[in-house]
């Protein structure tokens, strides 16, 4: 197995901790599907928000899927003008027997605007 990054990005409609819970848990959850990973090939996962999400942590949402074992970080993404708000982004670190070509990011709600390079 290889050590693979795999990226995604979600919007929330508020800044409220149910919401976050209900987004993030989405994510995180879409990422291992599409990808064929088990909580057992995680090695970390880190969550960036947007300087308006202050509610509560997106790895507290993590957590509520059984990863309580997998170092989760958060931190706070770049405040730029004009970026869209309301956004948490993860990278997902995972063993993984996909190529770097096989991996699918996951952007869901406003957030798939992130990335229109991916189909």
């Amino acid at each position: 197995m290889t050590v693979r990054a795999i990226r995604g990005a979600t919007q929330l409609e508020a800044d409220a901790i149910g919401e976050m819970d209900k987004k993030v848990s989405e994510l995180i959850t879409a990422i291992l599907q599409a990808n064929s990973i088990s909580k057992t090939d995680l090695i970390s996962i880190l969550f960036t928000a947007t300087p308006d999400l202050v509610s509560t942590f997106p790895a507290t949402a993590a957590r509520t899927l059984g990863l309580s074992d997998i170092p989760l970080i958060c931190a706070q993404e770049i405040d730029v003008k004009g970026a869209m708000e309301r956004v948490v982004r993860v990278m997902v670190h995972t063993n993984s027997e996909l190529s770097n070509g096989e991996i699918q990011h996951i952007y869901l709600h406003g957030a798939k605007e992130l990335r229109k390079d991916l189909p």
